[in-house]
């Protein structure tokens, strides 16, 4: 029996990644999307080489890394130009987070991504865990933690799928408001109900609310 595969995902500035370290700590093999989506495009790998077939060497460094921010700025507003790096890298990126699910040895493992939904990385998991913040939220804590301004926070906000839309594809939920002293003890709750859900132990329609009474 394949080993049950959480998606963990949230907008920025919610605490995800928090959330993510606390699996980690907790021994729970985790896969971070972003960290897949930059090493498939290490020299060598065949997603780099059709990049630079399309886009040209110019989105390469001097060393024959890829140029980030060049092919950012390159893609950033042309729809086209996105779709076309989107079809390279999307599957090289899929091929290598089905490996390691086939791959798993655990009980359970956790599969990370902040556009988990927009990618439809969700179909790669079994259950969805969305680590929520309001909007307001998520601003202030753009504006405070990366010292920029409300207009590019709005910005940052815009580039994701919306909370409704992450919420609508959530089967459970962390609520990360200023409330919460503590993220860890909820990651603990829901390390535990997943344990119980990938050994038959407990009920696949339960859905997590967290915080509650735990």
């Amino acid at each position: 029996m394949m080993a049950l595969v959480i998606g963990l995902t949230g907008g920025v500035a919610s605490g995800k990644s928090t959330v993510e370290a606390a699996f980690r700590a907790l021994g729970v093999p985790v896969i971070d999307a972003d960290q897949v989506a930059r090493a498939v495009v290490e020299p060598g790998e065949p997603a780099l080489a059709a990049i630079v077939d399309h886009f040209g060497e110019a989105v390469l460094q001097a060393d024959g890394t890829l140029n980030r921010r060049a092919l950012r700025e390159r893609v950033f507003t042309d729809d086209e130009a996105r779709k076309a790096l989107e079809g390279i890298t999307h599957p090289a990126i899929r091929l290598r987070l089905q490996q390691w699910r086939e791959g798993l040895t655990a009980v359970y493992g956790v599969l990370s991504a902040a556009i988990l939904v927009e990618a439809g990385l969700d179909r790669l998991c079994d259950r969805v865990l969305v680590v929520d913040a309001s909007v307001e939220t998520q601003r202030r804590r753009l504006m405070a933690r990366d010292a920029v301004d409300e207009a590019l926070a709005e910005q940052m906000l815009a580039a994701q799928a919306t909370r409704e839309q992450r919420l609508a594809a959530a089967d459970d939920v962390i609520l990360n408001e200023d409330s919460v002293d503590d993220l860890s003890v909820l990651v603990r709750h829901c390390h535990q109900f997943y344990l119980r859900l990938a050994r038959g132990e407990a009920n696949a329609h339960d859905r997590l609310r967290l915080p509650a009474t735990v």
